[in-house]
């Protein structure tokens, strides 16, 4: 891969999320040995199998497709906006954007080719199960 903006690193954040989409190990091959994650309730992990330990959160859901809507790229960062659709293993479903979980934004770092960090800012209630300390009413409003 290259680091041009188009066949590099445009590239390599399109792959990631169709590897993650796919549940596909090899995911771990476009980030560097020492790659840092942050995700909501789980923290800031480093390392490859911190990758490994934060998805086996989602043992739980059983489809999941991204929908990348915003790319912003400043020298060694790219931030991407969208948002998610999935299905649970109890069969419930969200959809980014009309339900109130599943929308995201990444911030990515790259060292060279590569990952070298990822942090995920979203509200992992994907189904909205945590009605009690929702502050706010939903009716009128898109998400």
């Amino acid at each position: 891969m290259t680091d041009t903006l188009v066949g590099g690193r445009a590239g390599l954040i399109e792959e990631y999320f169709r590897r993650m989409d796919a549940g596909s190990p090899d995911i771990l091959e476009l980030v560097t040995d020492d790659a840092e994650i942050g995700y909501p309730k789980y923290g800031i992990g480093r390392g490859k199998s911190a990758f490994h330990e934060m998805w086996s959160g989602f043992s739980d859901i059983v489809a999941f497709q991204h929908v990348l809507t915003n790319r912003i790229y400043a020298g060694d960062f790219v931030v991407v906006e969208g948002f998610t659709n999935g299905r649970g293993a109890d069969g419930r479903t969200w959809t980014g954007g009309s339900t109130p979980g599943g929308r995201f934004c990444n911030v990515f770092e790259f060292r060279g080719d590569l990952i070298a960090r990822v942090h995920v800012y979203l509200d992992p209630d994907y189904f909205g199960d945590d009605k009690a300390r929702f502050r706010w009413g939903r009716e009128g409003r898109s998400w």
